[in-house]
């Protein structure tokens, strides 16, 4: 095969990898053999035994996933030049591009070098399913993590089929994608290399494959009822635009038009009211909110809905006579310590008010990475337009209780992609899952619809109703099946109201945690290990 042959094998990967992602809901079943054109190019490559052969496989397996990675989540530059300079937002940017596409790379990479060492097929296998979930997981947790190309990811698209995640979590659907494609890889071998019964038997075992997840999804998704439990939301939509919040609608503006379009929709019997991430822009001291002007107004607003509570975003601050965490920075007028939050705020008819931290912090934007490692770059990194401290954090998932005794998971922006962190939270007693968010910075492109239909990926998972609340973006509701019951237009300024059903039943999903990855993850680093301890005892017995 020529070295074209390979690219074009390559791309053809990545085209049919991006036609079947969100929002292309309708070819999702290519997930299923979309891997297969690179299995066909890198196992020719392998056979030929070349000089140079890894790199070849580096080169040919980067080609697919930074293709791939790109076309999907081509977004992200807008979203970072918000915060950033151009030149800073191209250089950050790198990291979703890049980077993702660089561990799926190395997952295959290291499956080639396993190959080398290893004659065994299924072990072999067994080893990239293990380095590929290991290199996901990798991604969701430490601090460079950008999981929105997470294989399982996918099926959001066509959720009937992903119903079994409330089991596995999103790495069960990377664990079935990927195991696919290797047996449709398996049956295209046979076919071209057999006759009879055995050039058909691979095909037979790949479909059942397909099949009996399939069928169980679907059985779950139509089987699946709901306890009657209800509660009346409202979620608000705004429409304010993020170049304009900050400085060119006055903070009181804001909260007239959030007032107006809630009290447009709501009952005498409305619950919860959900408003979005920042909706209050102007920084509040945590310590003294209920002397502010923006707190007062959003009471007197609840007092109109006697059983009513407020979750709103807010830009909110604390402070410190000492540095008491990583991400505090210094006031030389006040001789304090302070962080500044991307939070949501509970309010109610009484004086409890209740604070959770964004935890899940964009790296580069928000959060500088491994700021203990890296803090000597701070200087340079705050040159170049980037967040040095950036945001404060916390270190555990919330939950909103109400004077009712209902819980709310507060989910901010892109925290929505952590299928385990919303089950800690869930755990924990929420039964239901609040998410607001700002996507108006990606402006109307793929990823403010990737963003929403990954969020029924969350509802399957934990069987939590989510109610979703985007100043700009796509507000709705998604039942416990994760199917979108109603939903806001882009760009438009709206307000919808919803009854929906609380749960306190746990899934095993939330119950065991991302167990699945990290017990790949352990194989994978296993079997990794063993390659270079092979390599070592073959050269020694030669």
């Amino acid at each position: 095969m020529k070295a074209t042959q390979t690219y074009l094998l390559a791309l053809l990967s990545a085209f049919l990898l991006w036609l079947a992602w969100p929002p292309h809901t309708f070819a999702a079943p290519l997930l299923l053999v979309g891997l297969v054109p690179l299995f066909i190019a890198l196992d020719q490559l392998i056979a030929k035994r070349e000089p140079k052969t890894g790199k070849k496989v580096f080169l040919t397996a980067g080609l697919t996933f930074l293709v791939w990675n790109t076309a999907c989540i081509y977004w992200v530059y807008n979203a970072i030049s918000a915060y950033n300079n151009p030149a800073v937002a191209l250089v950050i940017s790198l990291i979703p591009y890049g980077l993702g596409a660089l561990l799926m790379t190395f997952a295959f990479w290291l499956y080639y070098r396993f190959r080398t060492v290893v004659s065994n097929k299924r072990i072999a296998y067994l080893a990239l399913v293990s380095f590929w979930v290991g290199m996901e997981y990798l991604h969701a947790t430490w601090d460079l993590a950008f999981p929105w190309m997470t294989l399982g990811n996918g099926l959001a698209g066509m959720h009937q089929l992903a119903q079994w995640y409330e089991t596995t979590g999103v790495y069960g659907g990377s664990i079935w994608i990927l195991v696919s494609n290797i047996l449709a890889f398996e049956a295209y071998k046979a076919f071209k290399a057999n006759t009879g019964y055995l050039k058909i038997r691979p095909a037979l075992g790949w479909l059942i494959f397909l099949i009996v997840p399939a069928g169980i999804s679907l059985i779950k998704y139509y089987g699946y009822k709901e306890k009657t439990l209800p509660i009346n939301v409202v979620v608000v939509q705004p429409n304010i635009d993020p170049y304009e919040k900050m400085g060119g609608i006055t903070p009181a503006e804001q909260l007239k038009t959030l007032v107006h379009l809630s009290d447009s929709v709501a009952q005498v019997n409305t619950e919860y009211f959900i408003w979005p991430e920042t909706a209050i822009p102007s920084y509040a001291n945590e310590d003294r909110i209920r002397s502010t002007t923006e707190y007062m107004a959003a009471q007197s607003f609840l007092n109109k809905y006697k059983n009513g509570t407020l979750i709103t975003g807010i830009e909110s601050l604390k402070f410190y006579n000492d540095k008491s965490t990583l991400s505090a920075k210094f006031d030389p007028d006040n001789n304090q310590y302070y962080d500044n939050f991307n939070s949501a705020m509970q309010v109610e008819n009484s004086a409890n008010v209740q604070f959770y931290h964004k935890s899940k912090l964009v790296p580069g934007v928000e959060k500088m990475p491994f700021p203990k490692t890296l803090s000597f770059l701070a200087p340079v990194f705050a040159g170049l337009g980037g967040t040095v401290s950036g945001w404060g954090w916390q270190e555990n998932p919330g939950v909103f209780y109400s004077q009712n005794g209902v819980g709310v998971a507060p989910v901010i922006c892109y925290e929505s992609l952590w299928g385990g962190w919303i089950g800690e939270s869930v755990k924990n007693g929420a039964q239901l899952i609040a998410i607001i968010t700002n996507d108006g910075w990606w402006g109307n492109t793929s990823g403010k619809d990737q963003h929403f239909l990954y969020a029924k990926l969350r509802a399957i998972e934990t069987r939590r109703w989510v109610v979703r609340s985007a100043n700009t973006g796509i507000s709705g509701f998604i039942n416990q099946r994760g199917d979108i019951v109603k939903q806001s237009a882009w760009w438009t300024r709206d307000a919808l109201k919803r009854d929906v059903n609380l749960n306190d039943q746990l899934t095993f999903y939330v119950k065991s945690g991302d167990i699945i990855p990290q017990i790949l993850s352990l194989i994978g680093i296993v079997l990794a290990l063993f390659i270079p301890y092979q390599t070592y005892f073959k050269k020694k017995k030669a």
